[in-house]
């Protein structure tokens, strides 16, 4: 953390506003110029014409509330000025639908011409005299409905109200006064032209919520709450559940208010013809029953055919699955089809004005892939894998198709893999390089994301929608960090801001390495005998969640609810999850080594286990189970892509507490499964570059009590703790102790000690220490070996050189598994040389010959996007060769390359480079990013001394930095 720490300091907003990432235009004391708008008992008038759009009114009415919640003092909705002398004023409109409004701009007192005409902009400013009896009143006014809609909820948000204030519980902030600035803003076009939600596999915990709530149908009461969210949110664009609801049909005034509301709806890439999945005719199959097809999809455009809409066209088989009776021909008639539909029922002779939309989804890329042709007017929504990882983006040829294209992302997903669907289990940083690299590759009709049950994925969705509404903000790699920071601000003050920022980052990573749902997969990722890494990461796990509980105790008891939402609930849960399956993988290692602490952990397994369940009815009993049944899906004992039936606690050993023949004392050391005296144990070679500790466990083997001394001859050697009792089943188990060594006493070079471990009674075990006492040059910066690796972050090159056409390596903070990423900017840069391209340069210091060295690279599951310019970098040692590698096998469209599933379950992608031989020494590993959307997440440098574990060994010493 100790790079990255202070960057969320960078984008606290100005003027004491608590909006994101937009230009203010409220404070909350007075200065030159402002207006006051309200306080404790003065609220404003918020005047809308009669003749504008009801959801402009509607949101007006939000408005007035949202004044009440932060002043104390709700404001009033009116339709007219007449009255209003001496009052606070608030005059919102649409330009040409609100007759206040263009009476304002043809008396030349509102300037639209920066958003006239423009999609989903406004303008807000400070206008003086604007009706006969009002001296001053703020004035917003939109460019269309939406425009309008935003520029109302800008005002709540700036005020204090959270566009989360009801589905996450964010309490207004309380002002005793709300001025409004003097500076006029402007804001729009966004980013996305269409920018929204899936809600998806919502079984059990949404519809189980919406049982409870909404009597079992997702009505308009609900879509009521969505919708609302989403235009907080500025988003526009809406998938609604398919798999237990039937959006038009459940409720007749869903459609309704989608449109009075200001919503475009959509539906999924399964549902064509903005009909339900549910409402399908059988057979589903074009070939057999095209007449009932065609009528079922004429009466999905003339049930629809008065709101805004973007039609999704094309087919799949029923139930979101394949059909085995379509091909590129028959998807080209059934288009052909449903342009022909919509022509007829909206009355127009060309589609080109017309939203439509077709998903390239699993096996329907297959038929894009070999030659379909895709009329020009089509969005094409590009897909990821379902798992964050955006397969194709536009290459040059379909730069200018009038219907542009999208992406369709995942922060949850039904399928292989496993199911994802818990809890938040997404890092921001990723999402930030999959979508800034589809803006950049002008993938910017459409961005909607699956997010499943929508509670839990509060800041990933906010997140997005985010960068979806204005990408400026997020032109920069370390601008997540800046958003968490305004981000949490927002949500929770900035007495938090900072540390909320470094947990969510350092959640992002920890998640990154496996979903909840995959950590029971043979064998156990984290391993338990190397670099002590299973340890390791739950101690990451429970400092995080010490951390994220201090900042909860800091806030007053409202605040604490949505904390605990979106923050303390994730990472306690989480840890809960770890700590089960990481024990479980412990006590089946110390079983084998007759450690009694093999007992002690299948009881914390057990413990854990049973934590998961309170904490999930700390969840359901908020606000008198305002959130049952949020949590009540399946998270443990997967087995294959579809969740169990319940969940299952990983199986755990317990030994027998007779101690063994040969005493009651075991010792094992790090590094070894060997267990003393049974086998001889060998202790790690030990240099002052070392990056873990090197410890010995002494431990009880039965049930009984000894004491033991451990010593070594040689004085410069130091043994924490030197003594000891261990005592099963009373006392402690188990005692660990550390070595560590005075180098400036210590023989230079190699040189092998002992250490003795001698109980009470019974023999003693004596371990052999090898040493190496080293030092690298004093002028030397860089990453030292030890035992034979170097293990390094991609934020700490020794160097780098920009191109000159402007293209540099740039780090992303908090990015991959371990630390950072390091990526290839701009993405407009294009495909670059080992000659002429950027590079960063990586020092190391070698105290090891390697006659065959390897480079190893940790990469994410990325995909290449522009398959004729595949994901490329080059790695160089010293005055080498470069080797070039193609990390990401040639795949087509509809099928997966090879290594994906592998690389989604592990969060990385691992190549390894042979570099020939490497002499002891200073070297450099000189690395070129070769191709736009290339990242690298971590390089291990293999002297021969690398040990088999997940992440990796640990960071190396690093000096000169």
């Amino acid at each position: 953390m100790e790079l990255f720490a202070s960057i969320a300091l960078l984008c606290f907003v100005i003027s004491g506003t608590t909006a994101i990432g937009q230009p203010a235009s409220i404070a909350f004391s007075e200065t030159e110029g402002t207006l006051k708008l309200g306080g404790t008992g003065q609220a404003p008038t918020i005047v809308i014409d009669s003749k504008d759009w009801p959801g402009v009114a509607r949101a007006g009415n939000d408005l007035a509330n949202d004044f009440g919640l932060v002043t104390g003092t709700k404001g009033k909705v009116a339709s007219g000025t007449s009255g209003l002398s001496n009052s606070s004023v608030i005059i919102a409109g649409t330009v040409g639908k609100s007759p206040l409004i263009d009476s304002l701009v043809s008396a030349g007192k509102v300037d639209v011409s920066n958003v006239k005409g423009k999609w989903e902009s406004f303008t807000s400013t400070l206008v003086e005299n604007p009706v006969d009896g009002i001296d001053r009143a703020l004035v917003l006014v939109g460019s269309d409905k939406r425009g309008t809609i935003y520029a109302i909820y800008d005002v709540s948000e700036q005020i204090g109200v959270s566009p989360w204030y009801w589905w996450a519980d964010v309490p207004p902030k309380k002002h005793n006064a709300l001025y409004a600035l003097p500076k006029p803003k402007t804001q729009g076009p966004p980013s996305i032209k269409y920018r929204g939600l899936f809600i998806n596999d919502e079984q059990p915990a949404l519809t189980n919520w919406v049982k409870s709530n909404f009597g079992g149908v997702y009505d308009s009461r609900f879509h009521a709450k969505v919708f609302e969210l989403l235009l907080r949110l500025r988003a526009n664009y809406f998938w609604p559940a398919m798999w237990a609801s039937k959006f038009h049909v459940d409720d007749s005034k869903n459609g309704p208010l989608a449109d009075e509301m200001g919503i475009v709806m959509g539906t999924s890439h399964t549902e064509p013809m903005a009909r339900a999945d549910k409402e399908k005719v059988k057979p589903w199959d074009w070939k057999s029953n095209q007449s009932n097809l065609k009528k079922y999809m004429q009466d999905g455009a003339t049930r629809s055919k008065n709101w805004e809409v973007v039609w999704t066209l094309g087919m799949r088989g029923d139930g979101d699955t394949a059909s085995p009776t379509l091909d590129a021909k028959t998807l080209v008639d059934v288009f052909t089809a449903q342009q022909g539909i919509l022509k007829s029922t909206l009355g127009v002779s060309s589609l080109n004005a017309v939203p439509q939309m077709w998903c390239v989804y699993k096996e329907v890329g297959g038929y894009y892939q070999a030659g379909m042709k895709v009329p020009e007017e089509i969005t094409i929504l590009w897909s990821d894998d379902n798992s964050g990882n955006i397969q194709r983006l536009p290459i040059p040829a379909e730069a200018n198709r009038i219907g542009n294209a999208g992406v369709y992302y995942h922060f949850d997903y039904v399928g292989d893999p496993r199911n994802y669907k818990w809890i938040n289990s997404i890092q921001l940083s990723k999402t930030w390089q999959q979508m800034h690299l589809a803006h950049q590759k002008n993938a910017t009709q459409i961005w909607i994301v699956n997010v499943g049950d929508l509670k839990p994925l509060e800041i990933p969705i906010s997140h997005f929608l985010d960068m979806a509404y204005d990408m400026d903000n997020f032109m920069k790699p370390d601008s997540t960090d800046e958003w968490l920071a305004s981000w949490a601000t927002r949500e929770f003050g900035d007495k938090v801001a900072q540390g909320t920022t470094e947990v969510m980052a350092t959640y992002g990573k920890l998640i990154i390495r496996r979903k909840y749902e995959l950590l029971n997969m043979s064998p156990f990722l984290y391993s338990t005998t190397n670099y002590d890494e299973a340890e390791n990461v739950l101690h990451e796990w429970e400092d995080l969640q010490n951390k994220a509980q201090k900042l909860y105790d800091q806030l007053d008891p409202a605040t604490q609810i949505s904390f605990f939402e979106m923050v303390l609930h994730p990472v306690m849960a989480g840890r809960v999850v770890q700590q089960v399956y990481i024990n479980a993988a412990r006590n089946k290692a110390y079983a084998t080594q007759k450690r009694m602490s093999a007992n002690e952990l299948a009881a914390d397994v057990k413990a854990a286990y049973a934590e998961d369940g309170v904490i999930q009815k700390r969840y359901h009993g908020l606000l008198n189970g305002k959130w049952n049944h949020m949590m009540d899906q399946i998270h443990f004992g997967y087995n294959n892509w579809q969740d169990p039936s319940s969940n299952t606690m990983p199986s755990v050993t317990t030994i027998s507490t007779t101690a063994p023949s040969s005493g009651l004392m075991g010792v094992s050391v790090q590094g070894s499964t060997a267990s003393a005296p049974d086998s001889t144990p060998f202790l790690l070679a030990l240099s002052p570059y070392t990056p873990e500790n090197r410890t010995v466990d002494i431990y009880a083997r039965g049930s009984g009590s000894t004491d033991f001394t451990i010593s070594s001859p040689s004085p410069y050697i130091s043994i924490t703790p030197s003594h000891g009792t261990i005592s099963y089943p009373s006392g402690t188990s188990t005692i660990r102790a550390t070595i560590s060594v005075d180098w400036s006493s210590a023989p230079n070079g190699t040189s092998t000690s002992t250490i003795a471990i001698t109980p009470k009674s019974g023999a003693p075990v004596t371990l052999s220490l090898p040493l190496n006492n080293v030092a690298v040059p004093t002028d030397f910066k860089g990453y030292v070996d030890s035992a034979g690796a170097v293990a390094m972050e991609m934020a700490y090159f020794t160097s780098r050189t920009a191109s000159s056409s402007g293209a540099s390596l740039e780090v992303i903070p908090h990015y991959g598994r371990t630390h950072s990423g390091l990526t290839l900017l701009p993405v407009s840069a294009g495909t670059q040389t080992t000659t002429s391209g950027p590079s960063a340069v990586y020092s190391f210091y070698s105290f090891t010959s390697a006659a065959s060295a390897k480079v190893v690279a940790y990469l994410p599951p990325s995909f290449n996007v522009n398959p004729s310019s595949p994901l490329k970098f080059a790695v160089q040692v010293d005055e080498g060769t470069p080797v070039t590698v193609s990390p990401v096998p040639g795949s087509t469209l509809g099928s997966m390359p090879s290594g994906w599933s592998k690389s989604v379950i592990n969060g990385a992608r691992v190549v390894k480079i042979d570099v020939g031989k490497v002499e002891k020494g200073a070297h450099q590993v000189k690395m070129w990013l070769l191709e736009p959307g290339t990242v690298v997440h971590r390089l291990v440098v293999d002297l021969g001394g690398v040990r088999d574990s997940y992440l990796g060994p640990p960071e190396s010493v690093k000096v000169g930095f």
